[in-house]
């Protein structure tokens, strides 16, 4: 009897497939999500996202996807399992890009058009605050302890730090033209802000109280690539505050640094037009979205080497990976 049960229990549990992770990538000229297989590498499957889909980010327990449609005017949101759209939310006009609070419950959407940055509720899909900011306001980031909201004004060339207490601008600090990405460290204590015209990464110093102070700027130079073409865009930084990331745009090149010393210690060669990038969670790659090429490269986050190219559909821009 121990034998059939014992049996029969390995023979259910080998009945159920391996669990693999995804990555969901938003084809902005597509209008699609194409859903990558981050175990396999092989594309899944590929569904309708929206008119311009743009930003892309998933809840904390990784069930829920949500996308900036920025020609349709809202965020819509898809169950990450099943694809089946859900009750889309509102976001104001022409959301570029948003930031998802730990606790899953707010979104802060950047709101191109308006100069606004939309906070909406998750659950209620109700609209709880517009925070007037810059002009051409686009990248969205968060301190890890969700007390404050960075966006940048692409116009404005500014970095906004929103209290997400009562909704105010505490601080307001120039950067390098046309800023599109602001990225804390895990522990909360350094900021970097990459000025996609002026191409320079600002890096700011966070104290306790959540104020900036720019401590320095990293700058770019690759051998037989035009300056003009070194255009800092999606970054993203290890959990242990080592490393670096950086996409440069039509350089067609992520950079490595040392993100305590500031030193570029390498450049990636990746798909052409890099836009933004994200880890698998487990940190082991990097994956980017190369517009004009229209795949997605992974990289090997160990070794700093680009592994392989996959394609996916028509323009990708945002990534997220789950587990």
């Amino acid at each position: 009897m121990k034998s059939f049960l014992l049996s029969t229990a390995l023979a259910a549990l080998l009945a159920v497939p391996a669990y693999a992770g995804k990555a969901f990538i938003s084809n902005e000229r597509g209008n699609t999500i194409t859903v990558v297989n981050t175990e396999t590498w092989e594309v899944e499957t590929e569904f309708f996202a929206g008119n311009r889909p743009r930003g892309i980010t998933t809840s904390p327990d990784g069930s829920v996807i949500y996308v900036c449609a920025s020609d349709d005017n809202l965020v819509r949101v898809f169950d990450a399992t099943t694809y089946e759209e859900l009750p889309s939310l509102p976001s104001g006009p022409d959301p570029e890009l948003f930031i998802l609070e730990p606790s899953g419950k707010r979104l802060y959407i950047a709101n191109e058009d308006d100069n606004l940055v939309t906070v909406v509720d998750t659950e209620t899909r109700m609209v709880l605050a517009e925070v007037p900011v810059g002009v051409e306001p686009e990248g969205m980031g968060m301190s890890p302890d969700a007390k404050f909201v960075v966006n940048t004004s692409e116009t404005t060339n500014m970095a906004h730090f929103i209290s997400t207490e009562d909704y105010k601008i505490k601080h307001n600090i120039l950067v390098d033209q046309r800023p599109r990405y602001a990225h804390y460290t895990a522990d909360g204590k350094r900021l970097f802000v990459t000025s996609e015209i002026g191409g320079t990464v600002s890096v700011m110093d966070i104290a306790e109280d959540g104020a900036p102070t720019v401590v320095g700027k990293i700058s770019f130079e690759v051998a037989g690539v035009q300056p003009e073409w070194l255009q800092p865009v999606g970054a993203r930084v290890t959990a242990d505050g080592k490393r670096l990331f950086v996409a440069l745009g039509p350089a067609n090149r992520v950079a490595v640094i040392d993100a305590q010393s500031l030193e570029v210690l390498d450049y990636i060669l990746v798909g052409q037009r890099v836009w933004q990038l994200d880890f698998t969670p487990d940190e082991k790659y990097l994956l980017t979205t190369n517009g004009n090429s229209n795949d997605i490269t992974v990289i090997d986050v160990e070794k700093e080497q680009a592994i392989k190219s996959i394609q996916v559909g028509q323009q990708p821009w945002g990534v997220v990976a789950i587990d």
